[in-house]
């Protein structure tokens, strides 16, 4: 049993929507987020400075003391997870876009993969769509400015919904019924996904999955909590608390939000 906290990092507020499947699953575990909004968006930077942010959120993580470290991100992931697993010794969750569920389920044999340029470009997305899209045909394409929108905190504006229509329009039209969010950030737009999707496109990200593989390598270990009280969680960010703060609003469990430069 270990009663030390989870960490988990990404470029901004995007991984809160995995934070929120580990602790749903997790409910006694106690998680501290890094919130790196001043560097958002991680997809359009080039991999040395991706590692050396990935680095950096480590070593904050580590220095607080945390039993393992969820990378949050998948451009993180896909630059930079091999480097951290080699030198940190705690155990590393990565992201991946789902791409192979939507393989196995699509009819239509087209998939659309909506994700960062980072993502899109890394040998391990890669390796991880030729390794289960044979006979697919995988339509990929960049988010460009979506995370800066959904880092604003206005999920609902029309320059947004606009921005995403664009690029869900053509692989609509292509004939996708599976549509694989690539980034964090993207299940914020899932209502809005919702309203311009018709009934036969499944979306699918990454949350419960990594979820069932935190709980797996916590109890793999022996690092799960001796706790019976529920988690409290920290949140910090180098970016703007409110929106932050706006995003957990809804959320039942407790928690805090800090500002902090780091």
């Amino acid at each position: 049993m270990d009663d030390r906290r989870i960490g988990i990092f990404d470029s901004g507020i995007g991984g809160t929507s995995i934070w929120g499947e580990i602790q749903e699953l997790l409910p006694f575990e106690q998680c501290i987020y890094l919130a790196d909004s001043k560097n958002a968006p991680y997809g359009d930077k080039p991999p040395e400075q991706i590692l050396d942010l990935s680095i950096k959120n480590t070593e904050y993580l580590l220095a607080r003391n945390c039993k393992l470290i969820v990378v949050a991100c998948n451009t993180a992931t896909t630059n930079a997870i091999e480097y951290l697993r080699a030198n940190y010794e705690v155990p590393f969750i990565g992201i991946e876009p789902a791409i192979k569920p939507a393989a196995i389920n699509t009819k239509s044999k087209i998939i659309g993969v909506l994700a960062t340029k980072g993502t899109l470009s890394s040998s391990l997305f890669h390796s991880t769509s030729k390794n289960h899209t044979e006979g697919i045909t995988v339509l990929e394409q960049r988010g460009t400015g979506l995370v800066e929108m959904i880092e604003n905190g206005n999920l609902e504006s029309k320059d947004l919904y606009r921005l995403l229509e664009s690029y869900i329009k053509p692989m609509l039209e292509k004939g996708m019924d599976y549509l694989v969010l690539g980034c964090t950030h993207y299940p914020y737009l899932i209502p809005m996904l919702k309203k311009m999707l018709p009934e036969n496109v499944t979306i699918i990200d990454s949350g419960q999955a990594v979820a069932r593989q935190t709980k797996s390598v916590l109890t793999h270990n022996g690092l799960l909590t001796g706790s019976k009280l529920l988690g409290r969680h920290q949140f910090f960010t180098n970016g703007d608390e409110h929106v932050l703060a706006s995003i957990l609003s809804t959320s039942k469990v407790e928690y805090s939000v800090f500002f902090k430069d780091f």
